[in-house]
């Protein structure tokens, strides 16, 4: 089934991130962060490359310290993905990465200090053309907020906003982008609902401490969700207590799902019953962890039974209907092959790749074309 998204997207001004540009109707990022300890400098570059490996648009780092400034230095000669430099407490910090070749800032308005550092911030990054992002988040809101609210809430998110935005308006510095976090799917979303119609710079989206691998995938899908359906959202990071690479996939999957962007393989399966003719649960399983490496867009369906499998199959590039004795393969809407239990994983994924190749050669062609 290949059709555009309804989805009508903000319009927002666009700034870059290195070379990806966020906001302006630009494809909406994916981002990660990096969970290692930033001063061991190896195992930070190793997750940084299978987070862009993963499909990562952007990656974020904690910059703790200045030990870790330091250690960031070594990380961006190592890698080419952008690199966000995540700042708390001490302006310094930013100052120092700012010289290493960061290709974003992230400060938090709760934390960062007075309007001295704030402009000692702008101003670096002014002179270097380093965006900001500037993140609010409902954990570390400035304690006057605390006090007049009694407890965070999307307004006091959005006031925190706010107050920067105005001051980087009086300092003519307009090349930053915003997110509005929060561990609540409720608040986190009228917090960007409100602020997506009072300006046009690009939105940062996230569920902040969403939770494990099940409950923040959740979380995060009903929030970004929402958010991403209402057309709000220049890129994105889905938070979980876990690998980091998944983070990066279950961030695709949202965007694939709502089509607005697409990177390897939809797969539409059944959830199986008594009627499927092969194992539909451990197939699937295979078929993920073997074509995990395919990125090209395409849909492969792998339907158990008769009811829904011909019907199902005939709208993907490739699927799979069970059927006895044999199952039926279908190839561009078209019955194509039949397969025996025992090699269906096999025949399938040779199918697959062949048809994935066959795609890269035709874009290849149409971007020599262009």
């Amino acid at each position: 089934m290949h059709f555009e998204s309804p989805i009508k997207r903000r319009h927002s001004r666009q700034i870059m991130v290195g070379d990806v540009p966020v906001g302006g109707g630009a494809p909406i990022s994916v981002q990660s962060m990096t969970n290692t300890e930033t001063c061991d400098i190896d195992a930070t570059v190793a997750q940084i490359r299978a987070i862009a490996e993963a499909g990562a648009d952007i990656v974020r780092v904690s910059i703790p310290s200045m030990d870790a400034a330091e250690a960031f230095k070594k990380i961006r000669e190592e890698v080419s993905i952008p690199l966000v430099a995540d700042i708390h407490f001490d302006y310094k910090i930013a100052l120092k990465v700012a010289e290493y070749g960061v290709d974003c800032l992230r400060i938090n308005p709760g934390n960062i200090g007075n309007k001295d550092r704030v402009r000692a911030v702008v101003d670096c990054a002014r002179d270097k053309n380093i965006p900001i992002r500037i993140g609010v988040n409902a954990g570390s809101l400035e304690k006057d907020l605390q006090k007049k609210y009694g407890e965070p809430t999307p307004d006091a998110l959005v006031e925190s906003a706010f107050r920067q935005i105005q001051y980087f308006d009086e300092l003519d510095f307009h090349e930053y982008k915003l997110s509005l976090k929060a561990s609540d799917i409720f608040m986190t979303v009228e917090a960007y609902r409100k602020i997506a119609s009072q300006i046009d710079n690009p939105l940062h989206l996230g569920i902040t401490e969403a939770g494990g691998l099940r409950s923040g995938t959740v979380k995060s899908s009903i929030g970004l969700g929402l958010l991403l359906m209402d057309g709000i959202g220049d890129t994105l990071r889905v938070s979980l207590a876990a690998d980091p690479v998944q983070e990066v996939k279950v961030g695709w999957d949202m965007l694939r799902s709502l089509k607005l962007r697409n990177r390897g393989i939809n797969f539409i399966a059944c959830p199986s019953c008594s009627r499927q003719n092969f194992d539909v649960i451990k197939t699937m399983n295979q078929l993920e962890e073997r074509l995990d490496d395919i990125t090209i867009p395409m849909d492969v369906a792998v339907i158990g039974c008769v009811v829904n499998g011909p019907g199902e199959a005939k709208e993907a590039d490739i699927g799979l209907a069970g059927g006895s004795p044999n199952n039926l393969i279908y190839q561009d809407g078209k019955p194509n092959s039949k397969t025996k239990n025992d090699a269906l994983v096999d025949d399938l994924e040779k199918m697959i790749r062949k048809k994935a190749l066959l795609k890269e050669q035709e874009l290849a062609n149409i971007i020599v074309k262009n």
